[in-house]
């Protein structure tokens, strides 16, 4: 299982990176400053957390329990949920996309889902390792 969540964080990094350079260089020229800061908060959180599922992966080796897998699962689900709507929050608002109203509903449940990760990582490491 970890090595599946380092391999995933890796490649979540690589696309961060393609993101923010898209972010600065793409969407400057065919969006307002407001669309690519919302752009910009999605490609943060994802890199943030990219960080973060790394570690789940490394600590899984040494506390492999539910809870800390639980928390790779959270993470990115949270990734998808948070980072991934103002992606397409973004484009809808750039394209003028009628409909998909309902995915700003989507960035707080994916936030949600990075606390609760955040949470189940704390609770996973057990007291008497890392010595």
């Amino acid at each position: 299982m970890h090595k599946i969540y380092l391999k995933t964080a890796a490649f979540l990094g690589a696309l961060s990176v393609m993101l923010g350079a898209f972010a600065a260089h793409g969407l400057k020229n065919i969006a307002d400053e407001q669309t690519i800061t919302i752009f910009n908060k999605g490609v943060q959180y994802q890199f943030y957390h990219v960080f973060a599922l790394a570690l789940a992966a490394v600590l899984f080796k040494t506390y492999p329990n539910k809870l800390i897998r639980a928390t790779g699962v959270l993470f990115l689900l949270g990734i998808g949920l948070f980072s991934g709507s103002l992606y397409i929050y973004t484009f809808k608002t750039i394209y003028a996309v009628a409909g998909l109203n309902w995915i700003v509903f989507l960035t707080p449940i994916g936030g949600l889902l990075f606390i609760a990760g955040w949470v189940c990582l704390a609770l996973g490491i057990k007291e008497n390792s890392l010595t």
